[in-house]
């Protein structure tokens, strides 16, 4: 055989071996050594570079937001109460309220909200008076309103049975001055309304940025009537359809809602089972805060649950804030102390901190000379054995005032949890 015919016989025995190994196109072919993987569409690969995870990203969560609110009751304005402020007047002016609150000014200041109810009308066209020779109508001098704004209150209640004291023309009157007020001072005024409209007129206001709604209702006017032709509105407690509607309006319109109630009997401190019910039925309509008011007595106060597991909260009577009454019960009042709390992951409207400071009404022998509103803090032993009621009038069951009966009134009607006795 020719060399080049053994070639050719070399080629062609080599090319068969090829492509005995090779097959065809679509198989794998490894590297240089490795062996070849028959099943090619099961294998991983020998080597792969991945690209590196990224790391989670978080979006911080909101804080919350907080609203501290304090709170007062009945602003009541005897005649001995203003002619305490006569006293105390500057050489040409008429009245000086300012120096009666100045004990819980500091309170007041400190708060990012506070709420007072102005238990009388203010009505410049008629006469002042209160409680003088057994008349209970009410009519304060405007000094009354430069003192407690000059105080820290932004919001004013008026829904209370003294509105009618001087008859539907002082109740305009005393509305339009506190708007005009509200304008001034950047205020809030509620509870009576010069129409229909303006009742349901939802006011908020924005702390914080957390937006609370108000409303307010009465029990009765004193057995007054407003008049058939008169556009005057105040929303009453058995109003029920109303109220239930307008705190499910103001629930949709702001993050928390507070309703001041006037409602319950004077001088007692017995919370009725249909003050029990309305409560629950405000609360579970939206409310989250009730400030009751009208009794004149400290009453107790509770938490109350929602039927989807939220609470609300009911201050069932706040007392008095001043005034010159002269049974020792009425001269201890409620100042509720709580914080508004949205949640900022969630959104949820919560109460935290909630409790009352006592405030206690002095005023010593001689025409209730030097009186003034203290908190229980700065209230003394040495003051109470002080305290002008027993002369004020013959000493019966409840003319007697000393540290001890001060202390008996608010452990009858503050549960310990809720009392907060240092602020």
């Amino acid at each position: 055989m020719k060399l080049r015919n053994k070639c050719a016989v070399v080629w062609t025995v080599f090319a068969a071996f090829m492509m005995t190994c090779t097959g065809c196109s679509t198989r794998t072919v490894g590297k240089m050594g490795e062996p070849i993987d028959p099943n090619p569409q099961t294998s991983q690969p020998s080597a792969v570079t991945e690209a590196p995870t990224a790391e989670p990203t978080t979006e911080p969560v909101p804080e919350d937001k907080r609203v501290h609110v304090i709170a007062a009751g009945d602003n009541l304005i005897h005649y001995s109460v203003y002619k305490n402020a006569e006293r105390l007047a500057a050489p040409g002016e008429r009245y000086d309220f300012k120096p009666l609150y100045k004990n819980v000014k500091y309170l007041i200041e400190g708060a990012d909200l506070a709420i007072l109810n102005q238990e009388t009308i203010i009505s410049q066209s008629n006469e002042v008076r209160g409680a003088n020779g057994g008349a209970l109508l009410f009519n304060s001098p405007p000094e009354v309103a430069d003192a407690v704004i000059d105080l820290g209150f932004d919001v004013f209640t008026m829904a209370n049975n003294h509105l009618l004291d001087f008859g539907a023309s002082a109740t305009i009157e005393s509305i339009n001055f506190w708007n005009e007020k509200a304008a001034a001072h950047d205020l809030t005024v509620l509870g009576a309304y010069l129409n229909e409209e303006d009742s349901n007129n939802i006011r908020i206001r924005e702390v914080n940025g957390v937006k609370i709604a108000f409303l307010a209702y009465a029990e009765h006017l004193n057995g007054f009537s407003i008049p058939y032709d008169s556009p005057l509105r105040v929303v009453m407690n058995h109003e029920t359809d109303v109220i239930e509607r307008q705190i499910k309006e103001a629930k949709e319109l702001a993050d928390a809602v507070i309703v001041s109630a006037h409602w319950g009997v004077e001088d007692t401190t017995l919370v009725s089972e249909d003050r029990i019910a309305l409560a629950n039925q405000m609360v579970n309509w939206g409310a989250d805060v009730i400030l009751g008011a009208h009794t004149h007595t400290a009453e107790t106060m509770e938490w109350i649950e929602r039927e989807d597991g939220t609470r609300g909260f009911v201050f069932y009577s706040m007392g008095n804030f001043i005034c010159c009454q002269t049974d020792n019960f009425n001269l201890v009042g409620e100042m509720p102390d709580f914080d508004i709390v949205v949640d900022g992951a969630t959104g949820e409207v919560r109460l935290e901190d909630v409790g009352v400071i006592p405030n206690i009404i002095h005023y010593e022998v001689g025409d209730y000379a030097n009186l003034a509103v203290y908190p229980y803090s700065m209230y003394t032993p040495e003051m109470a054995a002080a305290h002008g009621i027993p002369y004020a009038v013959p000493a019966g069951n409840y003319n007697y005032f000393s540290y001890d009966i001060l202390n008996e009134i608010i452990e009858n009607a503050i549960p310990e949890e809720f009392r907060k006795l240092d602020k």
